[in-house]
């Protein structure tokens, strides 16, 4: 299976330390061979592709536990805006449907809770594979 039909990938990001950091986030494949997701311009993955676009990707389920027979994939990825952004958005909410309503109505009410409210789906992010 392509990484572009998993549900979920396990991108890894890293610090300006080099030390990574792995999130399961949700993906889709873009007409040119790439992937995408969206993420909140306020968010570390977000923050640490600012200084560096070396990440790996791998499949994985929703608690980012890695499929079995799966390597990571060594990659470059870069925050988008406008038409890119756009594009990527339209993509999620195809794949995703009302899930991309719940995720949203949840970061609401926790970063509420949480006196956190960080922007939601407002950059999205696009994965080049290397190779």
């Amino acid at each position: 299976m392509a990484l572009s039909d998993e549900k979920y990938i396990l991108l890894t990001t890293y610090r300006r330390d080099g030390t990574p950091v792995a999130t399961p986030t949700w993906v889709v494949g873009l007409p040119d061979g790439t992937l995408g997701f969206w993420t909140s311009s306020g968010s570390g993955k977000a923050k640490r592709l600012a200084h560096t676009g070396r990440v790996t990707v791998q499949a994985c389920d929703a608690r980012g536990r890695t499929r079995s027979g799966t390597m990571p994939v060594d990659a470059h990825a870069r925050v988008v805006r406008g038409p890119e952004h756009a594009a990527v958005t339209r993509l999620v909410r195809e794949k995703y449907g009302a899930m991309t309503a719940v995720t949203k109505l949840l970061n609401t009410v926790l970063g509420t809770v949480r006196g956190k409210r960080l922007p939601y789906g407002d950059v999205a992010v696009i994965v080049s594979l290397a190779g």
